[in-house]
């Protein structure tokens, strides 16, 4: 049975080196007699069958014991560590294994330095090829895990973004302002002629928010000012949005994070005149913008480990690394969204 202590093919690579370190050993310690005296092969033989096991078993241990997922900067400083523990291990059974085959009668080998020292050189250098290839090895796994991370990160910015293309035509928005649209025109015409012109900005916004990354924060609650004026025309005082006033220019935002939040908010809590939906966007004191809306729940509330909420945040990590802050209870459901400065927007648009 196959010891446990390796791996498949750690098992097939011993076996293969076993005949070439066995002859270049041998051959070295107790010259043409191994080849030539049946005797002294079969006791070279079995003695080097030993001690080959014991000092891979030794110097496994050394490796597996110092090696790890070396953390990103760290692999050059892990795989010199490794090598004087290595190159250290060496020596000591180098000099164990000279000191084995001089106890043994009938082979003659002598116990000196002078027999020690050219088999600790090329152990040495084999630990310095182990090295080299454990930290090409490592280099190139942090490598792989960096492009997966990169990749998940592209993945869930991606996810927002067929969200957000998913608001930007969702069938029930459009379904009811055209209902909305179609009562107007012969009770308000003209109320319903200004439905059709917010309509318009609402779409030409979408579309033009799908093609970039970030949008100064006016621009953006400009736009979720039309877009409540709509969603007011159809739910009236069942729906009360509380905006702020003027903002600092140079804050950005990515696009429709504030229409997707205020549609959650509709989506997920009941609206009455008896009991309005509230929402209100305040910005705070640390460049951060809250929406925040009264729980009033209809099936289900987006709660933190919504998938809408986690693209949000996986969306802000390309350009921050603050994070969404998102609290919870009873009463009250809220989401604060850090804001970003225009200088980064400049760089992005690059």
């Amino acid at each position: 049975m196959k010891p446990a202590f390796f791996s498949k093919y750690e098992w097939w690579y011993h076996l293969a080196m076993m005949p070439v370190c066995f002859a270049l050993g041998n051959y070295y310690v107790l010259g043409e007699r191994y080849f030539l005296h049946l005797p002294t092969f079969l006791t070279g033989t079995a003695l080097a069958l030993v001690l080959y096991w014991f000092s891979v078993v030794i110097l496994t241990i050394v490796i597996r014991k110092t090696a790890g997922s070396a953390a990103e900067g760290q692999i050059i400083r892990q795989m010199l560590r490794m090598l004087w523990k290595l190159a250290v291990a060496t020596v000591l059974l180098m000099v164990f294994d000279i000191w084995i085959y001089s106890l043994v009668p009938g082979l003659e080998v002598d116990f000196s330095w002078a027999t020690i020292w050219p088999m600790a050189l090329v152990g040495l250098l084999c630990d310095a090829f182990i090295c080299a290839l454990l930290g090409l090895f490592y280099a190139l796994q942090q490598w792989k895990n960096d492009q997966a991370d990169d990749e998940k990160l592209a993945r869930k910015t991606l996810e927002v973004e067929f969200d957000a293309l998913k608001g930007q035509v969702n069938p029930h928005f459009l379904f009811n302002s055209l209902n909305t649209l179609s009562s107007l025109i012969n009770a308000d015409p003209m109320q319903a002629e200004d439905f059709v012109e917010d309509l318009a900005r609402i779409y030409r916004y979408m579309l033009q928010g799908g093609r970039t990354e970030l949008v100064p924060l006016q621009s953006e609650l400009s736009f979720l000012e039309v877009y409540v004026r709509l969603l007011n025309v159809r739910h009236h005082d069942a729906l009360v949005v509380h905006l702020p006033g003027r903002c600092p220019p140079d804050l950005t935002i990515p696009p429709l994070v504030l229409q997707i939040l205020v549609d959650n908010a509709v989506q997920y809590n009941i609206l009455s005149t008896s009991r309005p939906l509230t929402i209100t966007i305040a910005l705070t004191d640390d460049r951060a913008i809250r929406v925040t809306n009264n729980v009033q729940m209809r099936h289900r509330t987006l709660g933190a480990t919504g998938t809408g909420l986690r693209g949000l945040s996986a969306q802000l990590r390309t350009f921050t690394s603050r994070t969404l802050d998102i609290q919870e209870n009873e009463e009250l459901f809220s989401v604060t969204i850090p804001l970003l400065p225009d200088g980064i927007a400049q760089v992005h648009a690059q």
